[in-house]
């Protein structure tokens, strides 16, 4: 069912920009979405701008968008309620890897279809015309207002706020005099050394099909949001010129073939220091019946816990 909350009115944005933003990411290679998922998303973009936004039901969606008869019953076939939920994600991969600068966020809030435009800024109905600064008949700042109390906060005010500073700077040397010497904060670099560092470099695309490079740019860059998430772990990004090193280091590395329907993965983790395997993994995956955007985050979350685990166990000290 469609929630009520977070429906947006047509009044309140510009159609031709929302259009636009939908175009930059349909086109955009970060945006991981089947054929059908994209039908999804434009559809129920284009219902919202015509003003048709309450009938994005789960009724109406399948029929539309997945040829489903009328004899459709979303309670026993999710098909819309799936779809929804892979494009939230592919949207929020799309936005967190290169859509950050974009001028409007296109979200669909749990809970309904209908989608929600904001801009850069937070402001949700991206696109609002200011009213109130164009309005003629609007007196705010003439004669005929009253005076309110935040009107005589600045004569008032400003000079009770100096006088305040003006005392805590002679009580605050008086109370560093007396009280004792602090110690001094311990620096950032202990805590980081108390932790491993990793780099996820770029996977390898044996095969030089255009699927597996994409599902290995795809892949590198979910598990960069993974592992920002494990406690034991400071990820550092591939390329830092004139960075200073920390150690320990270990560099993530992996190749990537797609024969067919079969998908085939190894991975391993690299001492940086001498080179040696410290952790290795093979995953197989079947691609039939699934999105690429699926796998990469079942695969992603699989490899950040098995290394997490890993790095947790080599650095608990033995029983004695």
């Amino acid at each position: 069912m469609v929630s009520d909350e977070g429906r947006t009115s047509p009044a309140h944005y510009d159609p031709a920009a929302v259009r636009e933003q939908l175009d930059r990411i349909l086109a955009s290679p970060e945006f991981h979405a089947p054929e059908r998922g994209r039908r999804f998303l434009q559809y129920i973009v284009e219902e919202m701008l015509e003003g048709r936004g309450e009938q994005l039901k789960a009724y109406t969606i399948a029929q539309a968008v997945f040829g489903r008869d009328a004899s459709f019953d979303a309670q026993n076939d999710p098909v819309v309620r799936i779809e929804a939920g892979r494009i939230r994600r592919a949207l929020e991969r799309y936005y967190l890897v290169s859509g950050r600068s974009d001028p409007i966020g296109i979200t669909i809030p749990k809970g309904g279809y209908s989608p929600h435009f904001s801009s850069t800024n937070g402001t949700a109905n991206s696109g609002v015309v200011g009213m109130n600064s164009q309005n003629p008949g609007n007196k705010q700042g003439g004669l005929d207002r009253p005076i309110a109390y935040r009107d005589l906060l600045l004569p008032i005010g400003l000079p009770a706020l100096l006088g305040v500073i003006a005392i805590l700077a002679v009580i605050r040397p008086l109370e560093d005099y007396f009280s004792r010497p602090k110690a001094p904060p311990a620096p950032a670099a202990s805590t980081l050394a108390s932790k491993a560092s990793i780099v996820v470099e770029p996977f390898a695309a044996l095969g030089g099909s255009s699927e597996g490079l994409n599902f290995a740019k795809g892949l590198a860059d979910q598990l960069l949001t993974k592992l920002m998430k494990a406690e034991n772990l400071v990820v550092l990004g591939p390329d830092r010129p004139g960075a200073q090193p920390i150690v320990p280091q270990f560099n993530l590395q992996g190749s990537v073939v797609i024969e067919g329907s079969a998908l085939h993965l190894h991975v391993r983790l690299i001492n940086g220091a001498d080179g040696t395997v410290i952790w290795a993994n093979r995953y197989d995956r079947e691609l039939q019946g699934r999105t690429i955007l699926d796998i990469e985050d079942e695969i992603a979350m699989q490899i950040a816990l098995e290394i997490s685990e890993s790095r947790k166990q080599s650095t608990t000290p033995p029983d004695r």
